[in-house]
């Protein structure tokens, strides 16, 4: 019965992650699924994250120059050998059964052409309250898109070989936004669905300063596609929280008017935060509930900060949309080929 099983090829892009590598390669040797092969792609790493991955016993690839997860993603596929395909970020831990359901989940639908995963509620390495606000807050919302979606979380997702070679390529100059670009692809002929069984623990970032950055450099990027395709996930139609993130902006913004016309305008920025903590009670129930009432205080604090660099985002993605046909034309950019991997 084992031997019937496709064999699955997990491949991992790895850039100066040697401090989770370990962590991520030993909870893969904990999988219950008998038939995996592990390819690390090592990204030009200047920390010992090639001796870890020898150490294990997997194959590694060292690209010859840095060139980004996406095409190192695919370079991966251009040595797996499984009949299904596995990406993981390499700061990223599986919970045991993961590939195994991975697996019964893709062989039980043909029309399915991605599977993905989410977060586990704690970070995999606790190293400051920042990276546990990132921590509930993507689970929340990733477990909370369980179900068909229109983009691909690209740190843990698996998909046929051949359904790969069918859409073709990640896009390697979209290091920021290939997830996507490439669910926009993959939705043209195949669904894509998020489970929970499917998961593992990530080392979030710890630091607001990269948080913020990550968001207002993501929110940005897709703003092309978002005017291309409105449905998309995250997008401005199917989701309150774009009005959640409009509604803090604003708030700061009319902080202005007491001073201006007197305390009593100071009511205005009050409903518009109120307006964007409603736009998304249910996770600050959910934080309240798991991790107390101090935390959810300055977990609220950091989300409206969150909130305000979203929308400030998507008025210069928008800006750029109009004055830039580059960046209106993102997502129709030629794939480019990765550069020959090192020896």
């Amino acid at each position: 019965m084992d031997e019937q099983r496709p064999l699955v090829s997990v491949i991992i892009p790895n850039y100066n992650y040697a401090r989770t590598l370990d962590l991520c390669l030993s909870a893969l040797e904990r999988q219950d699924y008998p038939h995996i092969e592990v390819i690390v792609v090592d990204d030009r790493s200047t920390d010992d994250s090639v001796e870890i991955a020898h150490r294990h016993g997997v194959r590694v690839l060292v690209t010859d120059t840095n060139i980004g997860a996406p095409a190192a993603r695919n370079l991966g596929v251009e040595h797996a050998r499984g009949e299904v395909l596995f990406f993981l970020d390499s700061d990223v831990a599986l919970t045991p059964d993961t590939v195994g359901n991975a697996v019964a989940l893709l062989t039980s639908d043909p029309t399915l052409g991605v599977v993905c995963g989410t977060y586990e509620p704690e970070p995999l390495i606790p190293d400051s309250r920042v990276e546990r606000y990132r921590s509930l807050q993507l689970h929340y919302w990733i477990s909370g898109d369980a179900g068909d979606i229109t983009t691909i979380y690209s740190a843990i997702f698996a998909m046929w070989t051949r359904v790969f070679h069918e859409i073709g390529p990640l896009n390697p100059a979209l290091r920021h936004s290939e997830n996507a670009d490439y669910g926009h692809r993959i939705t043209q002929r195949y669904r894509i669905v998020l489970d929970t069984a499917i998961r593992g623990a990530h080392d979030h970032d710890d630091k607001l300063s990269v948080v913020l950055s990550k968001f207002f450099h993501r929110a940005r990027l897709h703003i092309p596609l978002y005017l291309r395709r409105p449905d998309f996930n995250g997008g401005p139609t199917n989701s309150s929280r774009g009005w959640g993130s409009l509604a803090a902006l604003f708030a700061v913004v009319t902080l202005a008017l007491p001073v201006l016309f007197g305390p009593l305008w100071l009511l205005v920025p009050l409903v518009l935060l109120a307006g964007s903590i409603a736009s998304d009670l249910g996770m600050y129930r959910f934080v309240w509930g798991y991790a107390g009432a101090a935390f959810t205080v300055y977990f609220t604090a950091i989300h409206f900060l969150v909130n305000v660099t979203v929308a400030l985002a998507v008025f210069v993605g928008a800006a750029q949309c109009v004055l830039s046909s580059k960046f209106r034309n993102t997502y129709d950019m030629p794939e480019a080929s990765a550069p020959a991997m090192g020896a």
